[in-house]
């Protein structure tokens, strides 16, 4: 009866382990998913084209086609899609634009050179 309290211990730990384990995955992949809306966000509100944001979803699926072993999919797809919206040219020229548009001046303590 004692080794059989053992064995169902050392089953209820590697249990453990594994819900660790599949926590930690979950919590990184929230992290991806988090970082990919508010790039899409971002975008948003440069009122990105329809049709340049579906040329990069296209893209990341184009590249994510053949998943890498070991790999999730689902993380590489998010990892590539934020490298994707990240290196979108837009998201580059924000600041110099965000300066020049209307919507900077809302806040009244902003004075426009």
């Amino acid at each position: 009866e004692l080794q059989q309290k053992v064995e169902e211990a050392e089953v209820l730990k590697m249990e453990l382990q594994m819900l660790e384990t599949e926590r930690v995955r979950l919590s990184l992949v929230e992290e991806k998913l988090l970082d990919v809306l508010q790039l899409l966000q971002q975008l948003r509100d440069l009122n990105i084209s329809k049709r340049a944001l579906g040329k990069i979803l296209l893209s990341t699926l184009e590249s994510c086609r053949d998943p890498e072993p070991g790999k999730a999919q689902l993380f590489e797809v998010l990892d590539t899609l934020q490298q994707e919206l990240t290196a979108c040219e837009l998201l580059h020229r924000q600041p110099m634009e965000q300066a020049q548009s209307p919507r900077s001046l809302s806040n009244p303590l902003v004075i426009s050179c």
